[in-house]
């Protein structure tokens, strides 16, 4: 008679290393709303701007970014809080992290804080600091932006989500008067206004300098100043701000490159992603 032995050795399960990803959509209950969850590991956020507010959640991990030229650290608990024009950057702290984001416009928030205060609203609403501990909310918004994610129901994602923005910004933001006046070197606001309007063009330190009539190491000191971002990385985020409107206007990558100024279409997705962190089909997909 043989006697069969069993090996009683729990078997371990073996989990595919996490790898990057990121999902994006638009979403047009909320005026057409760019919505994002990613996880990353090395990809690092080149300093850029957006249009509209950037309001996210940390899942898990650590992520450093640089906000008004201060190094702060986000982690789960923590709200990320982005004023609209407002440069940050991101890198991961120690190894994998994973947040979700939205990016609803100023028109669109100002209608809803009109809508659950019954009241028009005197002034912009602004977050003065950017990186909140606010586990609770944090947690909220989460589960709100899991629903849309997973297309849980019409009713409840809309509730969820609308509640959550109301209650973000009336815990952590402040109304910000309508017309401000910013004390800034002169020529600086010309550069920028310079910027603007030639993004597209193949714009040189000494030509833009000339413009504003200031020499080339005044102006990338003062405009690092004001903005604390170089002229440069500043022209490259105000391209890809208009890249963002072509592509989701239905142009193609190819074209998209051309007509905002890049080089060609693969100097164009290496910085399109350094500052969304997908890539421009991506992007249009959405």
């Amino acid at each position: 008679m043989h006697t069969v032995c069993l090996d009683r050795t729990p078997l371990l399960a073996v989990l595919p290393p996490p790898q990057e990803a990121t999902e994006f959509w638009r979403d047009p209950r909320f005026g057409g709303m760019e919505c994002m969850s990613a996880t990353f590991i090395t990809h690092r956020f080149s300093p850029h701007a957006h249009e509209h507010f950037g309001l996210g959640a940390m899942e898990t991990g650590l992520k450093l970014a640089t906000i008004r030229g201060a190094k702060r650290v986000c982690g789960p608990g923590d709200l990320y809080l982005i004023n609209p024009d407002e440069v940050h950057d991101g890198s991961p702290v120690g190894g994998v992290y994973r947040y979700r984001m939205i990016y609803p416009s100023v028109a669109m928030v100002q209608e809803l804080l009109e809508e659950f205060s019954d009241r028009s609203q005197c002034g912009m609403p602004f977050f003065p600091e950017q990186i909140v501990h606010d586990p609770a909310l944090a947690h909220a918004f989460n589960h709100a932006h899991r629903l849309m994610e997973n297309r849980a129901g019409a009713l409840e994602e809309e509730e969820g989500m609308m509640g959550v923005l109301a209650a973000i910004f009336a815990r952590h933001s402040q109304l910000r008067p309508l017309v401000t006046k910013i004390a800034q070197d002169a020529a600086v606001t010309r550069a920028r206004d310079y910027l603007h309007a030639h993004f597209a063009d193949d714009v040189g330190l000494a030509q833009l300098a000339a413009e504003v009539g200031t020499s080339r190491a005044h102006l990338i000191r003062s405009f690092r100043a004001a903005f604390h971002i170089t002229p440069h990385a500043y022209l490259t985020s105000l391209r890809i701000r208009a890249a963002q409107k072509q592509l989701s206007e239905g142009m193609s990558p190819i074209d998209v490159a051309f007509a905002c100024g890049f080089a060609d279409q693969a100097h164009f997705t290496r910085n399109f992603k350094a500052r969304t962190g997908m890539t421009p089909a991506q992007f249009r997909r959405g």
